[in-house]
């Protein structure tokens, strides 16, 4: 499959800060808006790569909402998506045609959501229900929360709102508290004030002397010493082992077994995921799996044109890379907590060096920003290559959530 457009996320949080899905749409490199066709290729192409023969949809729990047009409601592509996990997103003026209106209504009549953009709630409200399962309404200007406390009383009860783009976390409690059900802005990217504590916690000075002995190769034996001073990192790491995803085989119940079994590279890379999901100053959900989704998608990335090893320094640039937020640290202060590779310090600091521009694309992706065609030309990377993993990266987080 030939593809020019190239993949863009933005996370859906619901009131309580969860991540119930995303909304995905192609971004022209010439700027253009998508035809038909295109959006077909679009439903078509994630579909392929979010469900599995054997294990199905990749994604858990999460809701794709993605860009339509009437036009191509009636499409095969459509069908091989879960109907329950698969909302549509129409602009409201492309529903003044009845044929269309009516295309609307089969796909809903088959359980696929419908999201209305353009509408004005507070004279639209009741009128929009035959059609949309959602509703987005639109914030702008300072008083987020009067036009909130608006758009709350022209809620429809059958309708979700889907406010945008909801840009800071006081605006977002404002939104929650008056009921809107879902948002999208940049909060991915933002430590979720209201916690003082700056700094690491006992759990995670635990986790970062292990990652650094990790990296000095130290036997087996000072690892397990070290981890016993946290029972409850032992007994995470020994459930992580025995996990069916694992497959060890047989039960595995000491700490040298579990150590000998992951191996020193898988063994840095749990820890780093221990050490964001340990955060207790700007932890966020979101925060937490976009670090994720980042580092795997730099991971991938690179993985066809750098030398075999170095995907591991890419995830953990891309880990890294949003670590300060989630410690509620400066860069510098996490930078002299352990000792990375030089070049991961590039990339981190300045996007530089070896792996800088695969983290710089990686972020791209999730940031709608008109880089990512000419970040991807300059690694020779086609769309292609990046959309497949970025889906896959997506799929692989929520593995790891699991």
């Amino acid at each position: 499959m030939h593809q020019t457009n190239f993949l863009i996320r933005e996370p859906l949080l619901d009131p309580k800060q969860r991540v119930i899905g995303y909304e995905l749409s192609w971004q022209q490199h010439d700027g253009k808006v998508p035809t038909v066709q295109e959006l077909e290729d679009l439903v078509g192409f994630v579909a392929e790569h979010v469900i599995h023969e054997d294990h199905g949809w990749l994604l858990r729990d999460k809701i794709l909402f993605l860009d339509a047009v009437p036009a191509m409601l009636s499409t095969d592509a459509l069908h091989a998506l879960p109907p329950e996990r698969t909302v549509l997103t129409l602009e409201l003026r492309q529903l003044t045609d009845s044929s269309a209106r009516a295309a609307v209504q089969a796909v809903r009549v088959g359980g696929v959501g419908v999201s209305i953009r353009g509408a004005d709630m507070t004279i639209l409200g009741r009128n929009l229900s035959p059609y949309a399962s959602y509703v987005e309404v639109r914030f702008t200007g300072a008083d987020v929360g009067s036009q909130a406390r608006a758009y709350a009383a022209a809620k429809h009860s059958a309708m979700r709102m889907v406010g945008r783009p909801v840009a800071t976390w006081a605006d977002f409690d404002a939104c929650a508290a008056l009921g809107l059900d879902a948002f999208v802005g940049k909060l991915h990217l933002t430590p979720r004030p209201g916690n003082p504590v700056k700094g690491m916690n006992p759990t995670q000075n635990v986790i970062l002397q292990l990652m650094q002995m990790v990296q000095n190769n130290e036997d087996v034996p000072k690892l397990e010493s070290v981890l016993k001073r946290d029972p409850a990192l032992t007994y995470k790491l020994l459930r992580f082992i025995n996990s069916a995803g694992f497959g060890a085989g047989r039960e595995v119940q000491s700490l040298r077994q579990a150590i000998g079994l992951l191996g020193y590279a898988p063994l840095y890379r749990w820890l780093l995921l221990l050490l964001a999901t340990a955060s207790t100053s700007g932890y966020s959900p979101v925060l937490m799996e976009t670090a994720v989704v980042r580092g795997r998608l730099a991971e991938l990335l690179g993985q066809k044109y750098l030398a075999r090893g170095e995907g591991e320094n890419l995830f953990v640039a891309g880990m890294f890379s949003l670590l300060d937020r989630l410690l509620g640290l400066p860069m510098k202060e996490v930078l002299e907590t352990i000792q990375l590779p030089d070049e991961v310090v590039r990339a981190l600091v300045g996007r530089e060096g070896v792996y800088g521009p695969y983290l710089a694309l990686a972020e791209a992706c999730e940031l709608n920003s008109h880089l990512v065609a000419s970040l991807a030309a300059s690694l020779d990377i086609s769309p292609l290559d990046v959309n497949k993993a970025h889906l896959s990266a997506l799929a692989w987080a929520q593995s790891v959530a699991a």
